[in-house]
């Protein structure tokens, strides 16, 4: 069982910038993909970014050339770089991980995800 955290949300002007980060705690070793999803009210959750262990990215196109996902060097803490925000990233932001290994056009997925945190607000104003 793998618990997750997020941290780093909060309000941010278009433009801006925010880092997330999403600690995970319990079987942390077998993790093999960690990803972020977000959800704006009245919508659905979508895909935002994944990060698996063999080095492998792949970015939602709403986000792509803007948000950088990375994973920590120890205790496999993930953080998205959320750079020239815009007022449409404003949703709660979700942190998920798999430890089952698939490829890469699963991770797009809601549920491909094992484990999920409780999500943390963006919020951009304009």
């Amino acid at each position: 069982q793998v618990q997750l955290e997020e941290s780093g949300g909060g309000l941010a002007q278009a433009g801006g910038s925010l880092r997330l980060s999403c600690a995970p705690s319990g079987r942390t070793f077998t993790l093999y993909a960690m990803g972020w999803f977000r959800q704006a009210p009245g919508k659905e959750r979508e895909f935002v970014a994944v990060s698996w262990t063999a080095g492998g990215t792949t970015y939602a196109d709403s986000v792509k050339g803007r948000f950088t996902i990375s994973r920590g060097n120890t205790k496999n803490t993930m953080y998205l770089q959320m750079n020239s925000l815009k007022p449409e990233d404003t949703a709660v932001y979700y942190c998920a991980a798999t430890l089952t290994p698939r490829s890469a056009e699963y991770f797009q997925l809601i549920a491909t995800y094992d484990s999920w945190g409780q999500g943390t607000q963006v919020t951009v104003s304009s």
